[in-house]
């Protein structure tokens, strides 16, 4: 194969991920809602639901879609015991409109990227609660678990990974973690133990450098490998 890959970069304002992939030499773009904090003329500002799909990519790496309400550990203001019951308790000043609004968005999103015409995809999303489960395309499967300290990142963050036509990501720089409630374990979790305020999750969501230079690797050397064949 000598034309490079065409590689869209989704739900992304960083450039973490695009530098990464545009450093193999591939016509990358990303998009997002939002501007991209570099200024990169490589960026679209487009809701990735209203046709960028379709503009024949080889590769659609998808990083930080809506999640907060697809989550495990956003399930508890969703429903309370059973399914789609009333939640406990909800978060302060929001309604239960909202978060379904928010959940909604999130199965739309994730749903629409999983579905896209592109033969390859790897979309960023934590382990699923049933409800969102129950949303999923039939052929989604289990995400692989990755933490960045396999990639030479010092820090804990447990990063699913949902992938098609894919191979899993293989450590590449794995540090030994450190022992736990020291100074050093305290610093890899600083994630979640992120105070609350405006960038909180803007912050938590940011892509991990060593994490996305291995993917950038493995999948466009898999995908060249196999268009070749």
């Amino acid at each position: 194969m000598t034309r490079p890959l065409r590689i869209l970069i989704g739900c992304e304002t960083s450039g973490i991920a695009r530098r990464a992939f545009d450093a193999q030499g591939h016509d990358v773009w990303s998009c997002d809602i939002a501007p991209t904090e570099d200024g990169s003329n490589r960026h679209i500002l487009c809701d990735i639901r209203d046709g960028i799909l379709e503009w024949g990519w080889d590769l659609l790496v998808v990083m930080h879609p809506p999640c907060t309400r697809l989550c495990r550990s956003g399930r508890r203001w969703m429903s309370g015991p059973g399914k789609w019951t009333q939640p406990k308790k909800l978060p302060k000043g929001r309604t239960l409109d909202d978060l379904r609004a928010e959940f909604e968005l999130g199965v739309s999103v994730f749903t629409a990227c999983w579905n896209a015409p592109i033969e390859r995809v790897a979309i960023e999303n934590p382990e699923m609660n049933d409800l969102a489960k129950d949303r999923m395309p039939e052929d989604l499967p289990k995400p692989q678990m990755v933490q960045p300290f396999w990639f030479g990142e010092p820090t804990y963050k447990s990063t699913g990974w949902y992938l098609r036509a894919l191979p899993q990501l293989i450590e590449t720089n794995c540090l030994s973690e450190p022992k736990r409630n020291t100074d050093e374990w305290k610093r890899w979790n600083r994630i979640h133990r992120m105070p609350p305020g405006p960038d909180r999750a803007r912050l938590r969501s940011r892509s991990f450098p060593g994490m996305m230079t291995a993917a950038a690797d493995q999948w466009t050397t898999h995908t060249m490998e196999r268009i070749a064949a």
